[in-house]
């Protein structure tokens, strides 16, 4: 059973930053993709950013150039580097990984307000 555990949410003003973690119960590398989507009530998720086995990255339109996925091998944990946050940065993040099957973590919330 693949468990995927978020960290790392949390209240942040704008222009800050956040760093999210997802903690893997597996090696990544069985993952042939792994990312993180976000969701707002009563809205579809959405992509954020993904990573696939081989270091290819994807960035959803709205998070170029501010946010960066990365991952540690060694510590089976992908991150999410947050930075200049924005309000409509506000969601529940997700961290999603597929070895084909497809797997969810929990969530975790980040909130940007002053």
């Amino acid at each position: 059973q693949v468990q995927l555990v978020e960290s790392g949410g949390g209240l942040v003003q704008p222009g800050g930053s956040l760093r999210l973690s997802c903690a893997a119960s597996g090696i990544l590398s069985r993952f042939y993709v792994m990312g993180w989507y976000r969701q707002n009530l009563g809205k579809q998720r959405e992509l954020v950013a993904t990573m696939t086995s081989g270091g290819i990255t994807n960035y959803g339109d709205s998070v170029k150039g501010r946010f960066t996925i990365s991952r540690d091998n060694v510590k089976n944990t992908v991150y999410l580097q947050m930075n200049n946050l924005k309000p409509e940065d506000t969601a529940d993040y997700y961290c999603n990984a597929q070895d084909p099957n497809d797997y969810w973590g929990q969530g975790t919330q980040v909130t940007v307000s002053s």
